[in-house]
């Protein structure tokens, strides 16, 4: 685990694809993956150029294809997504301008893989234009933060945008200069055509181990915003937000086909739930959630402490990667590699979104009035839990 795969396997599909039987195999992913309209999620056949351009850049790159049901009155709605995810270049001792040059030049080669593979919307990982220094608490790493207007970073973005006509979701350290400098964990939604649509900033900051994150950001204040775009309808639920449930339905509720969460969590922390977190999203409020990992181990040049008693050290653990795609229907395709750069293309039909509304009835059923009500009484200062006691205690 040390060079940070998996038993020495790039992903958990690697691992089980070696140990279990063809047979019972397919069994396996069966229950662990899911079906899409009765079948395993396909594979896409991408031009030769791509792949050998992966091969020869020394990144992971894999594919998944989800289908909707042909319909009599709508035409497919295909779409090719892109999720990201890398490690740092040069090492943190490094000046501050040449890390984040060297982590740019080193996007770029997988963000144009992702133009010429035909893909129409990309998403980078949380905070990709620098280490994730928020462990340290310290706060010169603040100079990596930028404008989400004019940043360089998002002018690098807005380049491969026009470049490509491809939407990039672009996640970045925020400096807020009309509010007095202040600091956001923030996700920049860049059109096709090399606009700025938007932006949303992180809902929820954790507070646990080595995530200090608010020591430099706290919650942010831009609401639950759909964007729409030339390719669908897209948000974005950074990170932390995907552990809390309501996150995940407002952004559904204001009409998401698609959500991105671009993540920097790892494995000691949350890598048994990372499998199953996006994937309980999609089912539950019928689009499609794309989950993007940060992959590496990053050193800082002085020791830190966690909150948990662990001794003094420097990394804080190996990013998992392992970003991958899951569907409304409940199908979920491939993982990219645990410890390696890597580019995921999926196709996904935004009909199955609809389709799965149909089929299941959650928005339908649900009972937005009596949570409404119970909300508006939870969020007073007398509030009292309705718990029934048994009389006989």
């Amino acid at each position: 685990m040390a060079e940070g795969s998996l038993a020495g396997f790039a992903s958990l599909e690697e691992l089980l694809e070696e140990y279990v039987p063809a047979d019972k195999l397919k069994q396996a992913k069966r229950v662990i993956y899911g079906l899409n309209l009765g079948e395993p999620v396909g594979e896409l056949q991408l031009d030769a150029g791509v792949l050998e351009r992966a091969k020869a850049m020394g990144f992971d790159l894999r594919s998944a294809l989800f289908r909707a049901a042909p319909e009599q009155m709508r035409p497919p709605r295909i779409v090719r997504i892109g999720l990201i995810q890398n490690k740092i270049v040069l090492p943190t001792t490094a000046p501050f301008a040449a890390q984040a040059q060297a982590i740019r030049d080193r996007v770029e080669v997988m963000l144009d893989t992702a133009g010429r593979a035909g893909v129409k919307v990309v998403c980078l990982q949380e905070a990709w234009h620098m280490p994730f220094a928020f462990c340290t608490r310290e706060k010169v790493w603040c100079e990596f933060a930028e404008s989400a207007e004019t940043g360089e970073s998002v002018a690098f973005c807005q380049a491969a945008a026009r470049r490509w006509g491809m939407v990039v979701v672009c996640p970045i350290l925020e400096r807020d200069a009309a509010h007095n400098d202040t600091v956001w964990n923030t996700a920049v939604v860049i059109g096709h055509n090399g606009n700025i649509i938007g932006k949303h900033r992180k809902n929820h900051i954790p507070r646990v181990g080595d995530f200090n994150e608010s020591t430099y950001y706290m919650e942010g204040n831009t609401g639950h915003p759909v964007f729409e775009t030339a390719f669908g309808k897209i948000a974005v639920n950074i990170c932390y937000g995907r552990h809390h449930p309501m996150n995940w339905q407002a952004f559904g509720m204001n009409g998401a086909e698609l959500v991105f969460n671009p993540a920097a969590t790892v494995g000691d922390l949350s890598e048994p739930l990372w499998p199953v977190e996006a994937r309980n999203a999609a089912i539950a409020n019928s689009y499609f959630v794309a989950g993007i990992n940060r992959v590496g181990t990053e050193s800082f040049p002085r020791e830190f402490t966690s909150g948990d008693g662990k001794p003094a050290h420097k990394d804080f653990g190996h990013f998992y990667g392992s970003s991958y795609v899951a569907a409304p229907d409940g199908s979920r395709g491939p993982s990219l590699a645990r410890h390696r750069d890597g580019l995921m293309v999926a196709d996904v039909d935004l009909n199955l979104c609809r389709q799965t509304k149909d089929k299941w009835g959650f928005q339908m059923t649900a009972r937005y009035d009596m949570y409404a009500d119970f909300f508006a009484k939870f969020v007073k200062p007398d509030f009292k839990p309705q718990v029934i006691r048994d009389p006989a205690l």
